[in-house]
Formats: structure tokens, C-alpha cells, sequence
């Protein structure tokens, strides 16, 4: 791109940000004199872009109020980031673009950039690939987003039509504290008026939002991003499981996922252990305790298994077959 056109789109971004730009700024920001960006201006008005100018002491030049720029006017480095933004997002699952928006999208984008610059964008996707499988679809229809979205936004209560994880379905009413995106999943966390609890909704069941009249105050406390993962920690599985861990909470939450685990201190609370000695409870739901010793023997610290007894003759069994390997032992035939 020649760098008078270069700086005609800069122009162009400058004036789109909104308000009255001096020539004086504009100059010093384009690193031009300001009969050039006077010059400037007459190709953005040859172009049929509205630039107004606005005479006085404090005047400049602005676009005209309510006009709508050309689809798209991007550097080479920015369209890049679009397409590649498009493509990471559908395949993390962290897009909102619900079906196959995504790729009508990029495809939109593609068609109306220059040919030079669409076929070196096709290079780069082309020779693209990622190490991690794609991931399951879950994203939320914009017309469930940007409902939530705006109540969220202005404090106000949400009526939805939620589907449990069972199937049930019904009308909830919500103070929404906030949007969060966790492991390829849309989530709004707030209070639950009909359960008159705090609850956590995923926003790909939720079948319509409506923004209801009023406001409310969010109450202080966890962010919704820690109330997010705390939910998802304690929902109810088959096992729970509790194991005292000798560390600091903060340590041990360093090595566990918020989603996993709920961590808390407990030092001195267990006869014998006295205080210092830095012990905390971590408390986990599992559909399967298989997995669990292994994971406990990665922390490399000191850990007592309250609950459940089954998982104290797993890491037993485990514990086991880690000192046959540490002396050779072959394990026995089945």
C-alpha cells in the first residue's frame, strides 16, 4: 500500500474514533503539514465519505453524524487479525457466532479484500494447523447474547427460558452480575429470583431473554468469573471427594483448576497437625475416582483423604505399582 493511501485511511480511522479533529492534530499524528492532510480530506469527499468542517477556535474537521463507513478498510495487519480471530474462535468454541455465521463471515471479509491481499490471507489459513481437536459447539444465538449482554450491562432483570441439565425447562427471572466464557462454554452468572439463590446458567440452553424493567445494585463479593468456576466445582456429581493437602490455599489453588476444586485453609484445625504446619481442604466432585490418585500424587505434597474410603485403596493400589516400577518389578500377568 502506497503511503499516501496509507495515510488517507489513518485519516479516515482518525476522524471514524468521533468528535472535531484539529488540522493542527491531524498533521502531527499523520507526520505531515497540514495543507497535505487539507488535501487529504478532499480525497476522503471525492470517495463520498461525509467529512465535515467545523469553522471556530476549536475547529476541525469531524464525519457527519449517523454516516456508515464502507463495510471494511483494512491494513494487511488487520485483516489477519480478523480471519485468524474467526478461525481460533470457532475452533476453541469461544465464538458466539451460533451455526455458520463464523465462516459467512470470514468468507464476507475475504471477498471484499484486494486480490493480493486475499491470496496471501489464503496462504496463511491454507498452511494452518492446530495440535488441539476442535472444540464442541456451544455457542449462544445473538439473540440470547445481546439481551443478556444489555441487562448485564445496565443492572437491569432478565427473564429466560432455561433448560436444565435433566431436561426440565421453565421461566427463570435474573439479576444478571455477568457474562463469562469458560472451556469453549457461555455462562451468566447471577441471582435466581424463583430459587432465591445465586445460580449459574449456560447460555447455549437457554432458549429466549427478555430485559425486564427496574435495575438492581450487584452485591459485593466474588467476581462472576470466580462465581462461575465455584459453581462448576461444586455441582453435584457421584463422588465427593475431600482431601487435606499440606500447602497454603494459594499454593494449592496454583495447581488445581477453579472448575476442579474448592480450596480453602484449614491450618491448625486437625489434632496433631498444630498451627504453621500450612494445611488446607480441597474438596472435589467426580463422576470417577480412577483419575484422582494420580492427580493428588502430581501436587508432590503431604495429603490425607478424608472421603470418600474407596479413593484411600486407590491411591494405596497406586502407590503400590509405583514402588514395583521404582524397583524394577515387572507387573503380573492377567
Amino acid at each position: 500500500m502506497s503511503r499516501p493511501v496509507s495515510r488517507v485511511l489513518t485519516l479516515l480511522e482518525l476522524l471514524q474514533s468521533g468528535g472535531v479533529r484539529t488540522v493542527a492534530e491531524l498533521a502531527d499524528r499523520l507526520g505531515v503539514g497540514e495543507r497535505t492532510v487539507r488535501r487529504y480530506v478532499d480525497h476522503l469527499v471525492d470517495l463520498d465519505v461525509p467529512v465535515e468542517s467545523v469553522r471556530g477556535r476549536y475547529g476541525g474537521y469531524r464525519l457527519a453524524p449517523g454516516h456508515r463507513m464502507p463495510p471494511l478498510m483494512l491494513s494487511d495487519d488487520e485483516a489477519l487479525a480478523v480471519l485468524l480471530g474467526l478461525v481460533a474462535g470457532r475452533r476453541t468454541g469461544l465464538t458466539a457466532a451460533a451455526g455458520t455465521a463464523g465462516e459467512t463471515a470470514a468468507a464476507k471479509v475475504r471477498r471484499v479484500l484486494p486480490e493480493r491481499l486475499r491470496h496471501r490471507l489464503d496462504a496463511v489459513l491454507d498452511s494452518l494447523t492446530f495440535t488441539a481437536a476442535p472444540a464442541g459447539s456451544a455457542a449462544p444465538e445473538a439473540a440470547v447474547l445481546l439481551p443478556v449482554a444489555d441487562a448485564v450491562r445496565h443492572h437491569r432483570p432478565l427473564a429466560i427460558r432455561y433448560t436444565g441439565g435433566r431436561g426440565r425447562s421453565g421461566e427463570r427471572t435474573v439479576y444478571p452480575y455477568g457474562l463469562v466464557a469458560h472451556a469453549g462454554r457461555w455462562y451468566v452468572t447471577g441471582r435466581d429470583l424463583s430459587a432465591g439463590a445465586d445460580r449459574t446458567f449456560r447460555l447455549d440452553r437457554i432458549d429466549g431473554a427478555r430485559v425486564l424493567p427496574g435495575t438492581f445494585e450487584p452485591p459485593p463479593g466474588p467476581g462472576p468469573a470466580e462465581r462461575v468456576l465455584t459453581a462448576l466445582a461444586t455441582a453435584p456429581y457421584r463422588h465427593e471427594v475431600t482431601v487435606r493437602v499440606r500447602g497454603t490455599a494459594e499454593e494449592i489453588r496454583a495447581l488445581l483448576p477453579g472448575s476442579l476444586a474448592v480450596v480453602a485453609d484449614a491450618d491448625g484445625e486437625f489434632e496433631g497437625e498444630g498451627r504453621g504446619g500450612g494445611w488446607c481442604r480441597v474438596e472435589i466432585r467426580a463422576e470417577r475416582l480412577d483419575w484422582l490418585p494420580g492427580l493428588l500424587a502430581s501436587l508432590d505434597r503431604p495429603f490425607v483423604v478424608e472421603r470418600p474410603d474407596e479413593l484411600r485403596g486407590l491411591v494405596a493400589d497406586l502407590a503400590g505399582r509405583l514402588m514395583d516400577a521404582a524397583r524394577g518389578t515387572p507387573p503380573p500377568h492377567d
